[in-house]
């Protein structure tokens, strides 16, 4: 039987709002037990330069050198994750050397699968020696390299979780990050897909038209009017007619179709958009879903929520409502995977991110 251990896992998210950090106890299979968790959010700097970062990658042509923008950024980023868990050892009342592991996945800058290439910054071998615990990261790279999409990583987690949930299946676990992605659990398979924009386009937009990062609640986009044309528009995207596996980068969709709307009606035809892509992962479904539970900071978003509850014919429920955590999720699901990797156990499968055969991952880096 494989050692119980404590893991904390640690995500910064494709809507740069701060570090994610939870601890659980693992065996990195069918044991996953939460114990806490805590979101740090960046500061407007930080923010400001994970976006700068995120621009820059897009001119960085592979096995170029780093730009020192990045590595000023990935050095900031580090640091940030440094006290996300100082804060969480301090709130779990441990000390490092009771914890065996640190799944960092850190921040993604690019993503383009098709060429074999993803870019995640985090300096792993920093975070190892300010924290005193080891580290695994570099999730992404090896299942990318071998012909997969690299996303998303959280179905096997998302399964854990389902097997000990007492839910109607199939379920449909869909997390509303920057990228919004679901997870389709049926008793005896798992398949999983980015479906398509998340928080991303409505941040933006927010930032752009009212100085802030995020609508929150949705109070502004309730505030206006969906602009069908425009939504229409949109959902005329040749990535929602490609099958799965597909996943996609944080700036692969924007929000040039509303351009010319209101600020208020753009938002709510960004967050309809968010959740008319998310209804139409059904079509890749083997057949409906009998539940949805979506976590992530969108599923905070009630407009958002509303349109799609609206849209699909299946119970909608929060994380929470589901008696998980739905900000923590996600860093819980990197400490299951560095307890995976650890143990060389698959952590992508080809109904995940269609790689061919299933695949470990992720680079070890000792405290000392």
């Amino acid at each position: 039987m494989a050692e119980i251990s404590k893991v904390i896992g640690l995500m910064s998210g494709t809507s740069l709002d701060g570090v994610d950090a939870g601890l659980i106890e693992t065996d990195g299979e069918d044991v996953a037990r939460p114990l806490a968790s805590l979101t740090l959010p960046y500061g407007a700097e930080t923010r400001a330069q994970l976006r700068a970062a995120l621009d820059e990658a897009r001119t960085v042509a592979e096995g170029a050198p780093v730009p020192q923008a990045i590595r000023e950024a990935e050095r900031t980023l580090t640091e940030a994750h440094v006290v996300a868990v100082e804060a969480l050892l301090k709130k779990a009342g441990l000390t490092a050397d009771r914890v065996a592991l640190i799944g960092f996945h850190g921040q993604t800058i690019l993503h383009r699968p098709e060429r074999h290439w993803t870019w995640q910054i985090g300096d792993g071998a920093l975070l190892a020696r300010k924290t005193g615990i080891d580290v695994i990261n570099d999730f992404r790279t090896a299942d990318v390299k071998a012909g997969g999409q690299g996303a998303p990583l959280m179905p096997l987690y998302h399964a854990a979780l389902a097997r000990k949930a007492r839910l109607p299946m199939p379920l449909a676990l869909t997390n509303i990050g920057g990228v919004a992605q679901v997870t389709y659990i049926s008793e005896d398979s798992v398949l999983a897909y980015d479906t398509g924009p998340g928080n991303a386009p409505i941040d933006d937009w927010m930032m752009r038209h009212k100085g802030v990062p995020v609508d929150r609640d949705g109070a502004f986009a309730r505030s206006g009017k969906v602009d069908q044309a425009a939504l229409e528009k949109m959902l005329n995207h040749a990535f929602f007619d490609r099958p799965p596996p597909k996943s996609l980068d944080r700036l692969d969709f924007g929000s040039e179709a509303v351009a010319g709307l209101s600020p208020e009606d753009g938002a709510a035809t960004l967050a309809a958009f968010t959740a008319a892509s998310l209804a139409r992962a059904r079509e890749h479904f083997p057949e409906p879903a009998a539940t949805w539970i979506v976590s992530g900071g969108g599923r905070h978003n009630t407009f958002l929520m509303d349109q799609l509850k609206a849209r699909v014919n299946a119970p909608v429920l929060t994380a929470e409502e589901a008696g998980w955590d739905g900000d923590g999720m996600e860093a819980e699901g990197f400490a299951y995977l560095a307890m995976r990797s650890k143990r060389g156990l698959p952590l992508s499968l080809p109904t995940t991110t269609g790689v061919r055969q299933p695949m470990t991952g992720g680079r070890y880096h000792r405290k000392a």
